[in-house]
């Protein structure tokens, strides 16, 4: 993944350093109701969100604001992931807090297709710069590249 400000059209990946914020952009052969579902049911999101590929062992969502959520992946089962809804907009927003930092999906209908944009917002250069250095954008990659080839099985 680049760690600069440059955008690459092609691998839809971004760091917008004057937002501090990772952006990821993708076409997922797919109506974004089917999307925004992929994100919020617990049965589905467990079989594409590890970046590794992994089934989740735990996948625990209450879809509220306020509701939190938990994923724990076999090989990472010391560091579940989990964070708190903040908003909540069927079937084209999903907002949440997790690790310090904002998470937001916004799905764009494009006549049955999704475009499918993924923001993580950190509160600082520096907290941008740490994501960066532990490979946040790459695991992001993978794990919406796995979306994409999910929606592609179910269709």
């Amino acid at each position: 993944m680049p760690d600069n400000d440059t955008t690459t059209k092609a691998s839809g990946f971004e760091i917008d350093r004057a937002a501090h914020t990772l952006r990821f952009v993708r076409e997922l052969a797919a109506p974004r109701e089917a999307v925004f579902e992929a994100w919020t049911t617990p049965q589905e999101l467990a079989l594409w969100w590890d970046a590794g590929g992994e089934r989740l062992t735990v996948c625990e969502i209450d879809l509220r604001p306020g509701g939190s959520f938990r994923f724990v992946a076999p090989s990472h089962m010391h560091m579940p992931f989990t964070g708190t809804y903040v908003e909540i907009s069927p079937p084209e927003r999903l907002v949440f807090e997790a690790m310090d930092a904002i998470g937001r999906v916004m799905l764009a209908d494009l006549g049955g297709a999704t475009q499918m944009t993924v923001e993580i917002v950190c509160n600082s250069a520096e907290h941008l710069d740490h994501y960066v250095k532990l490979g946040v954008a790459n695991g992001t990659a993978k794990t919406c590249d796995h979306l994409v080839n999910f929606v592609k099985t179910q269709g």
